[in-house]
């Protein structure tokens, strides 16, 4: 019987220390336990958000470079036009000075025609005055005139 009641004892014992396991020290364990899963229910949702917010970066980033690509590539096409527009304007520029210069050039070479056909004019009138005044001078005959007219006419 002792054996019974050995055992007995024991089952007893052992209730008792089931219940205070269950009393006393489970409810820390499961709280504990519980704390830790809901903060790595936590860790993996912010894991989440935080993948979330990558994508949501890495698409903002993307918007922003293709942006800023758009807005060079305006830069570009602007500058381009502005220096075909620079260059279209000192075409103009200079087509119109380079009538101006041909305008002032050709209006001073028929102001110098001018003046020296007025010199010219004026040699010849000398030297006819000159070849009659020596043909006047010499005896009238005609082969002193032919003389005189082709000395005249190699002087000129």
């Amino acid at each position: 019987m002792n054996m019974n009641l050995t055992l007995l004892g024991q089952a007893i014992s052992f209730a008792i220390f089931v219940w205070f396991c269950m009393r006393y020290v489970w409810p820390p364990i499961i709280a504990a336990l519980e704390a830790r899963e809901a903060e790595i229910a936590d860790g993996l949702a912010s894991a989440e958000k935080g993948r979330h917010e990558l994508a949501n970066a890495e698409k903002h980033v993307a918007d922003i470079l293709s942006e800023g690509k758009n807005k060079a590539q305006d830069f570009v096409l602007q500058g381009q036009k502005r220096r075909d527009e620079i260059l279209e304007k000192a075409k103009a520029e200079a087509m119109e000075e380079k009538a101006k210069i041909l305008a002032s050039a050709t209006t001073e070479a028929e102001q110098e025609r001018n003046q020296m056909l007025e010199v010219l004019r004026k040699q010849v009138g000398g030297l006819a005055l000159q070849g009659a005044e020596q043909i006047l001078m010499r005896e009238v005959d005609e082969q002193s005139h032919r003389d005189v007219l082709d000395k005249l006419s190699s002087s000129l």
